[in-house]
């Protein structure tokens, strides 16, 4: 079990999560269960990064329902389709959003949240959860985020 991560002491991200990645596979890989993992990793996340907000909806039925997270009071549910979590569940697609007032149809759970990036979990090609990442800054997201948070997504046990 983990007591804490090894970060680097820097600005680049890449480097960041060149560094995470594998204590999030070495963690969550003898962890059975789902819950208890997308909250290490919620919580790795959201330590490395110091995101605004870091966690994970769950596909049940045709909502996405609230999961582990790390920061303020967010949504419970989503229905399919309606907001970005609910885009890139329909869509089965990463979407990054780099100013959330601009994108149609952004469900504000929180007025602090500036800039957002969701990222589909899944097995086989059916989209099982979503992680959803926030920040209070605009442009905060990139291609490098991207990358990262979609070999992270699929390297850790879900």
């Amino acid at each position: 079990m983990a007591e804490s991560l090894y970060l680097p002491e820097t600005d680049d991200k890449a480097s960041i999560y060149e560094a995470l990645l594998p204590q999030l596979v070495a963690l969550t890989k003898d962890e059975t269960d789902q819950i208890a993992n997308m909250a290490n990793v919620a919580s790795a996340l959201k330590e490395a990064f110091s995101f605004f907000w870091v966690g994970f909806y769950r596909v049940i039925g045709e909502e996405l329902v609230l999961g582990p997270f790390q920061g303020p009071l967010a949504c419970t549910r989503i229905a399919r389709g309606r907001g970005v979590c609910g885009i890139a569940w329909r869509e089965n697609r990463t979407i990054c959003v780099p100013d959330v007032d601009l994108f149609p149809g952004h469900i504000a759970c929180s007025a602090f949240s500036r800039s957002e990036i969701v990222v589909p979990l899944r097995k086989g090609n059916e989209v099982f959860a979503i992680l959803d990442i926030d920040s209070n800054r605009k442009s905060a997201f990139d291609d490098k985020d991207i990358f990262w948070l979609e070999k992270l997504v699929e390297s850790v046990r879900w």
